[in-house]
């Protein structure tokens, strides 16, 4: 069963510093989907580790749960998020919403 269009929550405004929590969720897909966070379109590694151009940012990305928490913000983490939930059947997509630092 595909996806339904997954429900995202994305914090309006985060002060730099401040941890920051953004959830996927949708409940429909069989089997069981998983998440991909975007940020500008640009998709967010889920390992930030192996990837250059994000070994300074400080977030955890979980595919299986959808959530994506930033550990201290920094203005570069402003941007517009968006969630794609993914299963074997097909994808469904979230609005994407403002995040301000």
């Amino acid at each position: 069963v595909k996806p339904m269009t997954p429900r995202c929550t994305v914090p309006k405004a985060v002060p730099v510093g401040k941890t920051a929590s953004l959830h996927c969720h949708e409940n429909e897909g069989y089997p069981k989907s998983t998440y991909s966070w975007y940020r500008n379109s640009e998709p967010l590694s889920p390992d930030t580790k192996s990837n250059a151009k994000l070994h300074n940012s400080s977030y955890t990305l979980n595919p299986a749960t959808g959530t994506l928490v930033f550990h201290a913000v920094h203005k570069g983490d402003t941007g517009r998020y968006s969630c794609i939930a993914t299963n074997d059947a097909g994808f469904a997509k979230c609005e994407e919403q403002e995040m301000e630092v």
